[in-house]
């Protein structure tokens, strides 16, 4: 038998509970798991899955611990970063007592720019980018819904200091492990052009339903400017893509409009995180592309808009300004 592999899952959120449910399939992982606000119910409950494309499923990692320091005693093959990028830099700080040289990060987050503050933490690790298209809700602690899509693009952010030989073996060993999971995902040669893909959809719907607060087919239905004003918004993006020499896909905007247009009632994380009265990922969503648009001349004035109005409704939400 083939010896076991210790993985870490920090950040126990919907998405997150999602891959904790696939890795903890894969017979040689050892899981464990970082929860905070669901840590009573999953270390009572376990997790209990309920997935539109594997059924009802309720299990229990190897471990469940509060803090990355809980587990210091053990040394990760893999720490698996799905955790919300609200605090880019200062949320993979506590990850110090688990990253050993040969540790390997799996960053599933949305955005652009998300490798960069490992890379400068962790200069010596293997960072693998991975773009998360799946639909999950975490309605009470430990319960999760699985109704959308699931797919997972994964790809290198090459680390020069590391033999290429060596950074492709741990990119296999890893999409093994989802292999063993069940679940479906794609190597991508260029993994940006994924992230920036991904990001063109998250500009417009997560930033548009969380301002207006209606569903996204709600939104499109609003009145004649919606449809064209998206695609003006997605168009900026893009514009910075590939002013960044990231070269999206031309008939980009027709497929994500095509794409939502089949999905009903979309409502996003955002939206939800809004709701909830959560922190949101202004910066890597929409700060992150704004900036380097600028940095490169790029106009970008819807996406501007966009960003300084959320900005606005962040601060509200984090106690910047009464209610």
């Amino acid at each position: 038998m083939a010896d076991s592999i210790d993985v870490l899952l920090y950040g126990l959120g919907a998405i997150g509970s999602f891959y904790a449910f696939i890795l903890n399939r894969a017979d040689r992982v050892r899981l464990t798991v970082v929860a905070r606000s669901n840590y009573d119910a999953v270390v009572k409950n376990g997790i209990s899955m309920n997935s539109k494309t594997h059924g009802r499923h309720t299990f229990h990692p190897d471990r469940v611990i509060r803090h990355p320091s809980d587990a210091a005693d053990t040394h990760f093959a893999f720490v698996v970063c799905a955790h919300k990028a609200v605090d880019p830099e200062g949320a993979i700080v506590p990850l110090d007592p688990v990253i050993a040289e040969d540790t390997t990060i799996v960053v599933l987050q949305n955005g652009v720019g998300n490798e960069d503050p490992f890379r400068r933490r962790f200069p010596r690790a293997t960072v693998i980018s991975g773009v998360v298209w799946v639909g999950a809700s975490q309605p009470s602690p430990g319960i999760i819904e699985h109704t959308g899509p699931e797919d997972t693009e994964l790809g290198l952010f090459p680390n020069d200091g590391i033999d290429q030989t060596v950074e492709h073996s741990r990119l296999e060993t890893f999409t093994a492990l989802l292999d063993a999971g069940g679940t479906n995902y794609t190597v991508r040669d260029n993994i940006q052009i994924a992230r920036w893909e991904k990001v063109v959809w998250n500009v417009a719907w997560n930033a548009i339903t969380t301002l207006t607060m209606q569903d996204v087919a709600s939104w499109l239905e609003s009145s004649e400017e919606a449809v064209p004003y998206t695609r003006r918004l997605m168009g900026e993006v893009m514009a910075v893509a590939r002013a960044c020499g990231v070269p999206v896909q031309e008939g980009l905007v027709d497929e994500l409009m095509g794409r939502v247009r089949g999905m009903g009632k979309v409502r996003t994380s955002m939206q939800m995180d809004r709701e909830c009265g959560r922190g949101m990922e202004i910066e890597v969503i929409l700060g992150v592309p704004l900036k380097r648009g600028r940095e490169r001349g790029v106009p970008t004035p819807l996406l501007e808009g966009l960003y300084v109005l959320l900005l606005a409704v962040n601060r509200q939400l984090l106690g910047g300004l009464g209610h």
